[in-house]
């Protein structure tokens, strides 16, 4: 899949299942938007991570079909993803003994800022980066 934008503003909004090949997807609809937009290959890993961990924990702990969208933004991008699920993800402290549990200190490592938006039919989470 390769994405073409001719407005720098634009938005990309993909739906996905709740399957691990979701992560990928992401990961391709991500790096084609900061190729498209002319973003930075270090903006474009950072933003691949985010969205793998965000997309991961809607697959884990969220409800129903989850919704990708990126946009640009002024020097960066915004990645958010979209869940049917009202629970909040957890910034908790690392737990060197277990395998899991760093991810959404990772999106805070890796981001300008971020988030989650509540809804009506689920949450938002979100995350901003910059180069």
């Amino acid at each position: 899949m390769r994405l073409v934008l001719n407005d720098p503003l634009a938005e990309v909004r993909v739906t996905l299942t709740a399957e691990g090949g979701s992560c990928a997807r992401a990961r391709q609809v991500v790096r084609d938007a900061a190729s498209s937009w002319g973003l930075s290959e270090d903006l474009s890993d950072d933003a691949q991570l985010v969205v793998t961990e965000l997309v991961s924990n809607g697959i884990d702990h969220g409800e129903g079909p989850i919704t990708l969208t990126v946009s640009r933004k002024t020097g960066g991008m915004l990645v958010e993803v979209h869940d049917e699920s009202p629970k909040q993800p957890q910034l908790r402290p690392v737990d060197p003994s277990s395998a899991r549990g760093r991810g959404m200190q990772l999106v805070q490592a890796l981001s300008v800022r971020w988030g989650t938006t509540p809804g009506d039919d689920g949450k938002v989470v979100w995350a901003e980066l910059a180069s």
